[in-house]
């Protein structure tokens, strides 16, 4: 049994009921359109005609929520609940038209836009890795060219894939050419697997991208890895983007372009704690199929780091009301 929480996102002592029952909001956060006093809102983005091999993350809002029904709101390595900092919202799914990208950019654009001029966090749940492209849009309009923090096995920075501008392989060549994002205090981290040629990670770092590989990664530590994002990023306003294939296929075979190689749970979970002190104003997390996803091992460690995207937010505003913060960074 778990303690529920009413529409303010406070506790409520009187309402318990078993994890496996209710209806499959984002860990049982109380949903909600109003945002009059909402810190984050975790926001669903069903939209994947973005994607060149498989597709189906479409379904991966649900499956993720489906797979967050037993997170609970306390986070025992950073030292917080997360309800006793933010108040924190599921504001539902983002209308898309399935097979219209920029009909469906536009209308992902106008609904991030209200909750971002509200002072909203917003998370996205994708959806293929192209949504980040109408995210940016929204959020530039408030704060300008933010920082990048992206987590991937691909730089999702080439100019066109079968000749075509808008999909999950350009967003951030797109980003960056619509001055939504300034590469200079940006990083990618993870990246991996075959190419079509010897520059395709070149295309990033001439974009301006601080990139780590995979195997850069390993050799230098994770904990050097944090340090080289806080360096990176600095003051900045992030926008914090979380491709499911940063982790190997093993922990996450449910995903459009599984790439070998790649990070276990554990790791990709302590570079999100680390992240602590970013001024993170939106994030998404993408790519997760769940027709792909034997035993939902990718949707359940989906659900997971976007639940550590929560507690990171929660403690940076801890670490700036009150100067410290407990927990490994």
């Amino acid at each position: 049994m778990a303690r529920m929480t009413n529409s303010a996102g406070a506790q409520d002592p009187h309402l318990w009921q078993p994890r496996f029952s209710g209806i499959r909001t984002f860990a049982r956060f109380p949903y909600s359109r109003r945002l009059d006093g909402v810190d984050i809102a975790i926001v669903g983005i069903p939209f994947d005609t973005g994607v060149t091999y498989r597709p189906g993350a479409r379904f991966g809002p649900a499956a993720v929520r489906e797979h967050s029904s037993r997170i609970e709101q306390y986070h025992p390595v950073l030292g917080l609940d997360v309800l006793a900092e933010l108040s924190v919202v599921d504001y539902g799914d983002l209308p898309v038209v399935a097979g219209y990208t920029e009909q469906s950019f536009q209308l992902i654009e106008d609904g991030l836009r209200v909750l971002i001029e509200a002072g909203v966090i917003p998370i996205g749940l994708g959806g293929d890795h192209s949504i980040s492209l109408p995210e940016l849009r929204a959020v530039a309009q408030r704060y300008g060219p933010v920082a990048l923090v992206h987590f991937d096995s691909h730089v999702d920075t080439w100019d066109t894939i079968w000749g075509t501008k808008y999909n999950h392989g350009t967003p951030f060549r797109r980003a960056v050419e619509e001055g939504l994002v300034d590469p200079g205090c940006s990083i990618q981290i993870g990246i991996r697997g075959s190419l079509g040629g010897p520059g395709e990670f070149e295309q990033s770092r001439e974009l301006g991208f601080e990139v780590w590989t995979a195997r850069e990664v390993r050799r230098a530590g994770l904990a050097e890895v944090r340090e080289a994002i806080h360096r990176r990023v600095g003051a900045s306003p992030v926008f914090l983007s979380f491709d499911i294939d940063f982790l190997d296929p093993a922990f996450a075979p449910g995903t459009g372009t599984p790439e070998v190689g790649g990070f276990a749970t554990w790791e990709a979970q302590e570079l999100l704690w680390g992240l602590v002190g970013l001024d993170i104003v939106a994030a998404d997390l993408v790519e997760v199929l769940p027709d792909r996803d034997p035993m939902d091992v990718t949707a359940l460690n989906a659900a997971n780091l976007v639940f550590d995207m929560v507690a990171v937010i929660a403690a940076t505003r801890r670490e700036r009301r009150y100067g410290a913060v407990n927990g490994a960074q």
